[in-house]
């Protein structure tokens, strides 16, 4: 490649960007692992002992208060530079409750962006759920509906996790309907824990078929803490997703940007010196179709801004967690947000 090439390629995606912003609308939808965003309170029906003020972790007010303020900094800063303001749309997991939520929303990083909240809780032994952050006034739900995940372990006891959370909506008018997952962990090993998640991505594929066997031309986005690469099974055998755009288009099969990421080596959670990609965002095919005056996919990110990375020690480069080693360390969370963006032409009326 010459020596002008490049310059060429930025000149050209810069210029891409304005265009974008001038005869565009561009809305930013991104999911994002808050790693055990706890209140301080004791609930006696979970397993949050550790994360209250007298807890193992001496989860105090002060800490609880740091924690959010960081969480809402980088909520706030998701797409900016792109959209120029903060995402329509935010799945979130590893939320305590809805007290959580509420208190994230009114920190002043988000105050003035007027999210509203659907939560529902959860089963999960350790009481963290999923949830979803919309811009009220942007995008109007219309539906939400939780979906339950039954897991049983080797004994035939019951295993609790997550739910899957299911909303419709209306953005710019246009219909979207947004699934929140949060998998079960790897705990275990990767292979021993599989069967579970494989369980998660059919209750997944299940809820898809159901939304369009309502309405075949919805669009569909899912995202989450997935616990899993995108090349492994519960995608791949079971959802059946695709990383290639022609194929997905061509064979009408779920388009998973963030495969390309992943076989490029990064990832959203570094674990003994390895990324995974565990944080994704995939849809139905007729996002990536150019129809006028309707939403279609641009690009997906992963928001790796450098208040994210641990800059110094045994953690260097990878996600600067808000937890280690039995402390506080004043970071964010273990895994970095990921995002996509959305294009639709700005009418002329």
């Amino acid at each position: 490649m010459s020596k002008l090439a490049p310059c060429l390629l930025t000149i050209f995606l810069s210029g891409l960007l304005v265009y974008s912003q001038n005869e565009f609308e561009v809305a930013t939808i991104a999911f994002y692992n808050v790693e055990n965003a706890f209140d301080t309170i004791d609930d006696p029906n979970t397993l949050d002992d550790d994360r209250t003020p007298t807890g193992k972790d001496r989860w105090t007010a002060d800490v609880y208060a740091k924690k959010l303020n960081n969480l809402a900094l980088v909520i706030s800063g998701i797409g900016r530079k792109v959209s120029s303001t903060a995402p329509v749309i935010v799945g979130l997991c590893e939320v305590e409750n809805r007290r959580v939520l509420d208190d994230l929303i009114r920190q002043p990083s988000l105050s003035q962006i007027d999210y509203g909240v659907i939560h529902y809780d959860s089963p999960d032994e350790r009481g963290i759920d999923v949830a979803l952050l919309y811009k009220k006034g942007v995008f109007i739900p219309q539906s939400f509906r939780k979906h339950r995940l039954v897991l049983y372990n080797k004994k035939g006891e019951r295993d609790y996790t997550r739910d899957q959370l299911v909303v419709s909506g209306f953005l710019g008018g246009e219909r979207l309907c947004l699934i929140v997952n949060h998998w079960p962990s790897r705990s275990g090993g990767r292979a021993r824990s599989e069967p579970y998640r494989l369980r998660a991505a059919q209750l997944n594929q299940r809820i898809i078929d159901s939304i369009q066997q309502l309405d075949p031309k919805a669009k569909i986005i899912s995202m989450g803490d997935f616990n899993d690469d995108p090349t492994n099974k519960g995608f791949k055998s079971i959802l059946n997703t695709s990383g290639e755009k022609e194929e997905a288009l061509k064979d009408r099969r779920l388009y998973n940007p963030m495969e390309v990421m992943h076989q490029k080596g990064l990832g959203t959670s570094a674990y003994r010196n390895r990324w995974h990609m565990l944080d994704q965002m995939y849809f139905t095919s007729n996002l990536l179709e150019t129809v006028p005056f309707r939403w279609r996919y641009w690009k997906a990110e992963i928001f790796s801004p450098p208040m994210l990375i641990h800059a110094k020690g045994p953690y260097k480069g990878t996600p600067f967690r808000s937890f280690s080693n039995g402390r506080f360390t004043g970071g964010y969370s273990d895994h970095f947000p990921v995002c996509i963006y959305l294009l639709k032409e700005r009418s002329s009326s």
